[in-house]
Formats: structure tokens, C-alpha cells, sequence
């Protein structure tokens, strides 16, 4: 049997319609001595990560945390500190491509939520990129409080889209997240870049 018709969508943030220059945070390491890719290593170790996307602590906290644990490759807090506030201050892009496609699919009557797990910095990253009226509804896990690929994430969503889960596209670019909204029934698509709009608007078929 085919499914419904898709007429709500929900977008990932960070690796859809946000973008990261990796070069960013590659300059920081080298400008204060650091093994490259270790601030991205120490931040998004589980045990820093899961409270911060699900409410239990703040952004700010998770960064002291963060320039604590970096504290022994630097030799000084201050200069940690000072690493991880500057890493801090790139906030990412917004891939043009998706916010063209989000702006359609509104225009053609979808309900577009951005479905992401993020921190309590989540709106004024939004604002600072210019997204905060782009979109309809924006599920933020650490609002929520629990986090995808949690089912429990997946109804939250799909109730703040006013849409029942069989009537909502689901796009991540990761594995887990695709896979854990399926098994909440959305349909769902894993996002490898900007040549899968073609099958996402023909699954709209607006």
C-alpha cells in the first residue's frame, strides 16, 4: 500500500540548513597548539552532549565544561577558555540551496518545521542567520527534553506541526536520526546535499 502524501516537513539544522566550515575551528586548533579536530572530540563526547541537548544543563555551561577538559592540552584555563570562546563565535552558514526549498514548499501550503537537537543558543543562532520567521514550527530537543532519534522527539514534532507522522517528511543526514523516525512513522530521507531536492519536492508533489 503507498503512503499518504507527505503536506508538513521537518528539517535538520546543522549539516542541512546549516553549513560548517571546518576550516574555522581547524584555524583555532592550530592558533593555540591544539590536535586538530579535538574541540569538535571533547564537545560532543556523550557525557557533555546529552544533557546539554536535552534541557538538563545550558549552552554556556557545556562550553565551561568543554574549556575544562581542554584545560590539560593547553596548560592554562584562561587560554582554554579563550580557545573555546573564540571557536564559539562562528555560528555556521545557512545552506542557500535548502533555505530556497524550505521558502517554496511554504509557499506551496507545507508546514515546515526545523527538527534538530540543539541548545538553549538554538534562537539566537536562528536570528543571527536571519532564519527566525523562515519557518512554521522549530523542535528543539532541549526544549523537548528528550532528543532524536527518541521516538518521543518524533511526536513532539509531528504534534507541533499539527500533521499526523504518516503525513510528514523527515530530512536528516544522519543514519539514526532517518532510522528512528521511520520506526515513529514519518517517512523520512537521508540528506546527502543539495542534488536530493529534485526527490524531495517530487515527495511533496506540490
Amino acid at each position: 500500500m503507498s503512503r499518504e502524501r507527505a503536506t508538513a516537513l521537518l528539517v535538520d539544522f546543522d549539516g542541512v540548513l546549516r553549513r560548517w566550515d571546518p576550516a574555522v575551528a581547524a584555524g583555532v586548533e592550530r592558533k593555540y597548539g591544539l590536535t586538530e579536530g579535538v574541540l569538535g572530540e571533547i564537545a560532543m563526547s556523550w557525557g557533555l552532549l546529552q544533557p546539554v541537548l536535552t534541557g538538563k544543563v545550558s549552552h554556556a555551561d557545556w562550553m565551561t565544561s568543554v574549556a575544562e577538559a581542554l584545560t590539560p592540552s593547553v596548560g592554562d584555563p584562561a587560554r582554554a577558555r579563550a580557545a573555546v570562546d573564540e571557536w564559539q563565535r562562528y555560528r555556521g552558514e545557512v545552506d542557500p540551496d535548502v533555505l530556497a526549498f524550505v521558502r517554496e514548499a511554504r509557499a506551496e501550503g507545507v508546514r515546515v518545521g526545523l527538527g534538530t537537537n540543539a541548545t538553549d543558543l538554538l534562537d539566537a543562532d536562528l536570528a543571527a542567520l536571519g532564519l527566525t520567521h523562515e519557518l512554521d514550527v522549530v523542535v528543539n530537543s532541549s526544549v523537548v527534553g528528550v532528543h532524536k532519534p527518541a521516538k518521543e522527539y518524533f511526536q513532539a514534532a509531528c504534534d507541533a506541526l499539527a500533521t499526523p507522522p504518516s503525513r510528514v517528511l523527515f530530512v536528516d543526514d544522519e543514519d539514526r536520526a532517518v532510522a528512528g523516525a521511520r520506526v515513529a512513522g514519518l517517512s523520512a530521507h537521508r540528506w546527502s546535499g543539495p542534488g536530493d531536492l529534485r526527490y524531495l519536492r517530487a515527495a511533496l508533489a506540490y
